[in-house]
């Protein structure tokens, strides 16, 4: 039997046997002094936040047999994989692929490429690495998602405004019902993050729910 969520714009129906937890991006070059985010000028305490209530929710998920999820953002070694573009954003010396406190910045294999320890994957959870800011966009995250039946996302991770919300947006192109934990997710800047879950749950929730890990719990719990 569905669990209702208390959630905005309404309440959202969880079928845990058909809904996957997503966290995204929650790695040591984004949260931790030192890596991409530090690169950028960003303020990385900013984001700690989201850290507690992302583990409540992963060993709730894990306790109900949920399909457990993680993503980083990553590049290859060689930066094949790496538009030019997204390189030249950086500061000249601090740049993708830059030898940095966490080895090379924002390189799969690399420390600061890993999910902080205190989220860190379970044997047999899937990590999907990804080149860009969505977890659908050259991964097999989708094939994956169908294989095991799953149409419904427990969406969690940083950045709020980023790869949150592409990631929530390209989702809902495919098809998948998005529940976004609001304190579940962080961003380095507080009025993107309340700006991002603004947009997903307009106009009758366009691109999906907004709800936070204590309603998520409460629901799970009872």
């Amino acid at each position: 039997m569905p669990l209702s969520i208390a959630a905005e714009p309404a309440p959202f129906a969880l079928d845990p046997a058909r809904t996957a937890l997503v966290i995204i991006d929650m790695q040591r070059d984004f949260l931790e002094p030192g890596g991409f985010g530090a690169a950028l000028g960003n303020d990385v305490s900013r984001l700690a936040p989201a850290v507690a209530p992302c583990q409540a929710v992963l060993a709730a998920a894990r306790e109900a047999g949920m399909l457990v999820v993680h993503t980083r953002e990553g590049h290859r070694p060689d930066l094949a994989d790496c538009p030019p573009a997204k390189q030249a954003r950086m500061p000249p010396d601090a740049r993708i692929g830059d030898p940095g406190p966490m080895g090379r910045i924002l390189i799969r294999g690399e420390a600061g490429h890993d999910i902080i320890p205190a989220l860190a994957p379970a044997s047999g959870e899937p990590v999907v690495d990804k080149p860009g800011k969505g977890a659908f966009f050259a991964t097999d995250l989708e094939a994956m998602l169908r294989a095991r039946g799953i149409t419904d996302l427990l969406v969690c991770g940083v950045t709020t405004e980023v790869c949150v919300n592409t990631t929530v947006r390209e989702a809902n192109d495919r098809g998948y019902r998005c529940l976004v934990l609001a304190d579940c997710c962080g961003s380095y800047f507080p009025e993107f993050h309340e700006a991002a879950l603004a947009m997903i749950k307009a106009q009758g929730g366009i691109f999906g729910w907004v709800s936070d890990s204590t309603r998520l719990l409460a629901a799970m719990q009872a």
